[in-house]
Parts: structure tokens; C-alpha cells; sequence
């Protein structure tokens, strides 16, 4: 493993990679978002603890505004399918399933503002 400090927008992210493993795409987005996780700690609990209905979290890698929902409650998906889209600096940002499941939750709506590590859905 390998850290990295990494500045975006004047916001500092501690990032941890991972190295050799046979999965290499899939790994980099998830890295970013545990260390970002507890940077937003604080202004996200108390959602966190409110709106999950699922196991498995899935949250915002960088701050933005939602901009589209792609999954609805209950639909099955596979690791890798757009749950979420998140639109930051004119891009569009796809949050993606960690894993193969079904969403439990959807905790955003299009147009709300979210932090990084914000709890955008949750699945089984």
C-alpha cells in the first residue's frame, strides 16, 4: 500500500492504494473514499444513523450536487453499476456499487448539494 496526499479545491484527502491486486480499476475509486469518510464525519452522522436501510454503504467520493439518480429501491445490481451521479467542476462523477446486491436505499435527491463521504445509498 501506498499513501498519497492529494489537494483538491483547497480540500486535502489522505489516499490509500492498494498495489497487485487483479482488480486494479475497481480498487481506485473505493480508496478515495475511506479516508474521506472521517473528514465528513461530523456533519453526516446524524443521516448516516437515520437513513440506512442496507449493509453496505455507498457513499460520495468528492463534495457535488447530485445529479441523477440512476437506481431505484429494490432494483438488483452489479458491482461497478451506476448507483448515483454526481456532477463536481462541470464533470460528471458516477458513484458506483462496491458489490454485487440490491439497493435498499436511496438517500439523496437530484440537486442536493452532498460532502464528501456522504451516504448517498445503501444496499444488501
Amino acid at each position: 500500500m501506498k499513501n498519497y496526499t492529494i489537494t483538491v479545491n483547497g480540500n486535502v484527502y489522505d489516499v490509500v492504494v492498494e498495489e497487485g491486486a487483479s482488480t486494479g480499476a475497481p480498487a481506485a475509486p473505493r480508496a478515495p473514499k475511506a479516508p474521506a469518510a472521517p473528514k465528513a464525519a461530523a456533519p453526516v452522522a446524524a443521516p448516516k444513523a437515520a437513513g440506512a436501510a442496507g449493509g453496505v454503504r455507498i457513499e460520495a467520493g468528492a463534495a457535488g450536487k447530485v445529479f441523477k439518480v440512476e437506481a431505484s429501491v429494490g432494483q438488483a445490481v452489479k458491482a461497478g453499476d451506476a448507483v448515483v451521479i454526481l456532477e463536481a467542476m462541470k464533470m460528471e462523477i458516477p458513484v458506483v456499487a462496491p458489490q454485487d446486491g440490491t439497493v435498499a436505499s436511496i438517500d439523496v435527491s437530484v440537486g442536493d448539494a452532498v460532502e464528501a463521504g456522504a451516504l448517498l445509498a445503501t444496499m444488501n
